[in-house]
């Protein structure tokens, strides 16, 4: 029996490729209300897709128009081809844009092809070129030009953001109720949720933070870093990086860090690889030598580093080197993590910001047919990011027309029990509302909720 039933004004979806990222994007799209066909070469992973899901399954090569067409290509308005050869994610979809009508986004990993994605999307017809080390170490990036918080994720043409922070023990904010945290500390900014212990909660005035609480907080980019200030968390950029593993998703996050004016070390076991990130990054320093050694981490200045990122293709090496540098080091680290699986177990351990390229590419894919979908009338919804494993949701519409949650005071709006209305922006201005406040044709706003299905800002009302 499935456990979500489709809806028939979303998006007729193919995806080729059912590994993680394929088996997250039905998860996510079906909720969405998009009706999905999966094709595959492995029959028991199509067995076990349209078992779980209301979705049609196909068994068999992506890239072969036979195959497309018994899939429906031709209905298509949209294929995303997500296998783990870039070749043959691209060969799929120029078949898509020669057999039908529909966009096609392709997901390309190689170095080589990321440095030509404009010539490849201009040329292949294709709509979007999704690289998952390049988003990874974008998010990791921007994380470290705001080091206290856990994620950064911006809104409204990144006019809002929401920023997540774990409340430590002794902080300002620890016990402390939101009312009294005063106007003049919490002004432009609003406090949207807090994850603890694996339950979201959206507060109110009376709620109290603990230590340890996971606080998404949300306003312009200045008013969030005054608000961090008051809490006694550094919001500066960090000045100082290492790296560990030279692979690609280092040299996208070194080039990143340099271009941002932070100094970077990486360091690299493999000797001809330390020649090639030497040509490659004439401004960082690389070390060749086992960035697993203890006494090779306290050489290179492990303890005084501002921030730590492990990037081997290993997980648990990367898991181990965060806990042993958060003995040592008092710097920002991120760790990275391929494989999607046991949640749980790694909220435990307390790595800090945790990046999951597989989702951080499933998201990226979902944001393009978002704005697909709003682009052809199906639904206002923009920009969306799950809290806490997608226990609550902060969702960005644009309102384009009036309705009935628009032109009333959100005093008088009778909302939906655990919604709440956390940003406006209007012509430019961010607004962090009040009860006066009303929701406008135009505007864009930013709920949070932990009800599941939202995709319309009228769903919002009783």
């Amino acid at each position: 029996m499935s456990l979500f039933r489709k809806e028939k004004t979303g998006l007729n979806i193919i995806i080729v490729g059912c590994g993680k990222v394929g088996s997250n994007l039905v998860t996510q799209l079906i909720r969405e209300g998009h009706d999905i066909t999966v094709i595959d070469k492995d029959s028991s992973r199509i067995n076990e897709i349209t078992n779980l899901y209301d979705v049609m399954g196909v068994t068999g090569n992506g890239a072969s128009y036979t195959v497309q067409m018994e899939a429906g290509i031709q209905d298509a308005d949209l294929l995303i081809s997500v296998t783990g050869s870039d070749e043959l994610n691209m060969l799929c979809c120029t078949i898509a844009e020669k057999a039908g009508t529909c966009s096609t986004i392709a997901r390309v990993r190689t170095s080589d092809y990321a440095r030509e994605i404009g010539y490849l999307k201009d040329k292949l017809g294709l709509a979007m070129i999704v690289n998952p080390e390049l988003e990874a170490a974008s998010e990791a990036a921007n994380i470290l030009g705001m080091p206290s918080a856990l994620e950064v994720n911006p809104f409204a043409n990144g006019q809002a953001q929401l920023v997540r922070i774990k409340v430590d023990e002794g902080n300002v904010l620890d016990g402390r109720a939101l009312v009294d945290l005063g106007r003049k500390n919490t002004e432009s900014i609003l406090i949207g949720s807090v994850e603890r212990n694996g339950a979201v909660y959206i507060p109110n005035g009376m709620f109290k933070i603990r230590s340890g609480d996971i606080v998404s907080v949300i306003g312009t980019r200045k008013s969030v870093r005054k608000f961090m200030e008051y809490a006694g968390m550094h919001n500066q950029a960090v000045r100082n990086a290492i790296i560990i593993g030279g692979g690609q998703s280092g040299i996208y996050l070194a080039t990143m860090l340099l271009n941002m004016n932070i100094a970077v070390k990486i360091i690299e076991r493999n000797r001809a690889r330390c020649e090639e990130l030497s040509i490659l990054l004439p401004k960082a320093v690389i070390i060749n030598a086992d960035g697993t050694d203890e006494e090779v981490l306290r050489e290179e200045g492990l303890v005084n580093a501002e921030a730590f990122i492990p990037l081997t293709g290993i997980d648990e090496q990367n898991i181990i080197l965060t806990l042993y540098a958060k003995k040592i080091c008092k710097g920002k680290i991120i760790t990275k993590i391929t494989k999607i699986g046991f949640p749980e177990i790694i909220a435990n351990l307390d790595l800090g910001s945790v990046l999951y390229p597989k989702k951080i590419t499933a998201e990226a894919i979902i944001g393009y047919v978002r704005a697909m979908r709003n682009s052809q009338g199906y639904s206002n919804i923009v920009t969306m990011y799950h809290l806490l494993d997608d226990a609550a949701e902060a969702i960005e519409f644009k309102i384009k027309e009036s309705n009935k949650a628009t032109d009333i005071p959100l005093k008088d709006l009778e909302l939906r029990k655990n919604f709440l209305v956390a940003c406006i922006v209007r012509n430019g201005t961010t607004i962090i509302p009040g009860g006066s406040d009303s929701i406008k044709k135009g505007d864009s706003v930013v709920i949070i909720t932990t009800e599941k299905g939202v995709k319309d800002i009228s769903d919002i009302v009783r």
